[in-house]
């Protein structure tokens, strides 16, 4: 996939330039809020896309195979609460979620392949993000189960621009060590605008046991991206076509000592 960095930060977070390829693509589930107290709103609205986070384009994603919470060790599925809608120019998807016990909630979408022409192959994002209800983080770190998945080290909320995020990347719930991670910023104001072509996602790598790290410059949702291989193929127009897996997380960064 295409390699963007942002020059700035990846001396700052030890991100090193990889060849230069395709636009990346990022699943995406994001909630309206990623910490709910007591006196927040008790429903959570929840959007579900496939896009180019920074450069605020998305496309045309099917109604997800799989779309679900877990909480508490127990799973809720959520498929037949999505609404469709359209994100960054593109059909999506949106769900509203009531909170009604404390802990730490992972919301998780398996979506269809989508088959990408550039790059001659299937993509599929398991893609998840976690949200704290009530003051109460147990379960933060709770593993969903996902084919490939990103198991945060870091708790994946409340955190500052600036805190180091870590997390392992897993496949069929084994380490997937030098995993190739992008990590971009979800520009959703379009407000910001990169210098260069060369300064929009990053790349990092995971070591040995599939442990990575990357430090936020700045406030936002900032997404994560491991990709590998599937070890089996889809047919396209008759032909066989490889599947790009991702696991993907989504954390949210807070200006520091901010209200927000």
């Amino acid at each position: 996939m295409k390699k963007f960095f942002l020059i700035a930060v990846c001396l700052a977070a030890g991100v090193f330039p990889a060849p230069f390829s395709a636009r990346a693509h990022f699943g995406m589930v994001i909630p309206s809020d990623s910490m709910v107290g007591p006196k927040d709103p008790r429903v959570l609205k929840l959007e579900a896309s496939f896009s180019h986070p920074f450069e605020g384009a998305g496309m045309d994603m099917e109604k997800p195979k799989v779309f679900g919470a877990l909480a508490q060790g127990k799973k809720t599925d959520l498929t037949g609460s999505l609404k469709q809608t359209r994100i960054m120019g593109g059909a999506a998807w949106r769900a509203d979620f009531a909170v009604k016990r404390p802990g730490a909630h992972i919301f998780y979408m398996e979506p269809r392949p989508y088959f990408e022409p550039a790059e001659d192959c299937f993509i599929i994002h398991h893609t998840k993000t976690v949200a704290a209800v009530f003051g109460d983080d147990e379960g933060w770190d709770a593993e969903v189960g996902l084919k490939t998945e990103i198991v945060p080290v870091t708790r994946p909320f409340g955190l500052y621009a600036g805190n180091l995020f870590q997390g392992i990347v897993k496949k069929d719930g084994r380490p997937v060590p030098h995993a190739r991670v992008e990590v971009e910023f979800y520009n959703r104001e379009k407000k910001l605008r990169a210098p260069a072509d060369d300064m929009i996602t990053q790349t990092v790598k995971a070591d040995a046991n599939g442990l990575f790290s990357y430090a936020a410059p700045i406030p936002g949702w900032w997404g994560f991206s491991a990709l590998t291989r599937a070890d089996h193929t889809l047919k396209h127009k008759g032909e066989d076509k490889d599947v790009e897996l991702g696991a993907v997380i989504w954390v949210r960064f807070h200006p520091f000592l901010s209200s927000d």
